[in-house]
């Protein structure tokens, strides 16, 4: 089952986050907090949006009153837009289902749910990266039609380097 995530996942999200940073080699760069991201989903303007897979019955509850199921993945995303297509889009940040629960389904669940409400609110683009090593994500994804932007390559700015620029 797949639904919007609500304030008391964010717990849980926040520490999947923490495995997703773990798995990505990353640990030592996931500061975000569980204020952050409550803020983020939750707050006054909310600038993403996440939905969670949650597994049928057996597992702890996860305090929504939807059920017993245990909260085994999410899928973390924000609005983008194309100037090309005139029309917002999808920027998925985060997949992520726990490793004993892979192979059930959920992570497509999750990516077709965005696709759905790609479809339902007119956006004409779900994206998102994956890192070069990830090669069992990668077979995931094209198996499913996704296909790598190999002309693009992302560039980024933060820390020093951000705060030299914007000083400017």
């Amino acid at each position: 089952m797949i639904r919007t995530a609500t304030p008391a996942d964010v717990p849980v999200i926040h520490a999947m986050v923490r495995e997703l940073a773990e798995y990505e080699k990353a640990l030592d760069e996931a500061n975000a907090t569980e204020e952050q991201l409550h803020e983020a989903l939750f707050g006054d303007r909310p600038a993403a949006y996440a939905h969670v897979a949650v597994a049928d019955g057996g597992g702890a509850g996860d305090g929504d009153g939807g059920g017993d199921g245990e909260v085994v993945g999410f899928a973390l995303w924000f609005l983008n837009f194309s100037t090309w297509r005139g029309v917002h889009g999808i920027y998925l940040e985060d997949l992520y289902v726990r490793p004993e629960r892979r192979g059930g389904g959920h992570g497509k669940a999750l990516l077709t749910e965005l696709a759905r409400i790609c479809r339902e609110r007119g956006y004409e683009r779900l994206e998102w990266s994956v890192l070069n090593w990830n090669a069992p994500s990668i077979a995931f994804y094209e198996s499913l039609g996704a296909r790598p932007q190999d002309e693009w390559t992302v560039y980024r700015l933060t820390d020093g380097a951000l705060a030299e620029l914007g000083a400017n």
